[in-house]
């Protein structure tokens, strides 16, 4: 708890006042028409701004932990540089498995969708980020179509961002990790079915990716981050997909994100060129 206040504080003094003023915050609707707060989802974007690339972005935690709130400072530094930015909950385990999240990100994509042009944002311009568990959550909507076919919609994202993901190919890492309390953990998550471990594992519908990809993973981050990455960014390479990989020097599984506090983090700048060049 005072490690997420002291980045808290950090990220505050960092943007300044004047920057931070002119960042408007639309909180807690819900993209589900329920009154769960599982399903809702915060909108950081400026006044004034007109057809704008957008960010979704879903947390981590192990598919078990996070909430939306903890990234007010992520949110406000893209709205800061003009990309309106939404943050979503989800349901987590042990109350969901991986398809309700899966589903109920599917169906915050929808919303943004529909909604996010009276925020500034281009619905035509959606981008999917997400670390860690997020990152799978991203991947698994954005390369499986049943989450969007199951809407009635065609696939509406115009980029992939992920950061650390974990989760790529839970079917090799269940099936090789050793068995502790994460991997119990992850048991509620995906079952203890190996058939369910591949039908959750982005990679074993990494044919279906059409659209570009930026990649992070740092050097220091768990080895099944580091060969999974590597694997889908080798993939897409060979289907002719636009992708970049970059690694972080020395960066462990949750400073990956945790850097971002900071508005001039290097990150960033590889994210605004990334949707600079993604037509």
């Amino acid at each position: 708890m005072r490690f997420k206040i002291l980045i808290m504080l950090f990220a505050f003094l960092t943007q300044g006042f004047t920057g931070l003023a002119q960042v408007r915050v639309a909180k807690n609707i819900n993209y589900a028409g329920n009154n769960d707060v599982a399903n809702t989802l915060n909108i950081y974007y400026k006044k004034d701004v007109e057809n704008k690339d957008v960010i979704i972005f879903i947390h981590g935690g192990s598919w078990s932990s996070g909430k939306k709130e903890i990234y007010w400072w992520l949110g406000r530094n893209f709205a800061k540089n003009d990309v309106v930015t939404a943050v979503i909950n989800y349901p987590l385990a042990p109350n969901a498995t991986y398809r309700e999240m899966a589903n109920a990100s599917a169906k915050a994509v929808k919303w943004v969708q529909e909604n996010i042009s009276s925020f500034g944002g281009n619905p035509q311009r959606i981008f999917l980020m997400g670390h860690s568990a997020g990152a799978h959550l991203c991947e698994l909507i954005n390369s499986d179509p049943q989450y969007f076919d199951n809407l009635g919609i065609k696939n509406p994202v115009k980029g992939v961002i992920l950061n650390d993901a974990f989760g790529l190919d839970m079917q090799e890492y269940l099936s090789k990790a050793e068995k502790d309390d994460y991997y119990t953990n992850f048991l509620r998550t995906f079952s203890t079915d190996v058939a369910v471990w591949q039908l959750g594992s982005p990679l074993f519908y990494v044919k279906k990716i059409k659209n570009p990809h930026l990649i992070f993973y740092g050097t220091k981050t768990y080895p099944a981050i580091q060969i999974q990455s590597e694997r889908i960014f080798e993939t897409l390479q060979v289907q002719n997909v636009p992708v970049s990989l970059i690694k972080i020097k020395g960066k462990k599984h949750v400073a990956m994100i945790s850097q971002m506090v900071f508005g001039k983090n290097k990150l960033y700048q590889e994210i605004y060129s990334f949707l600079k060049k993604t037509n």
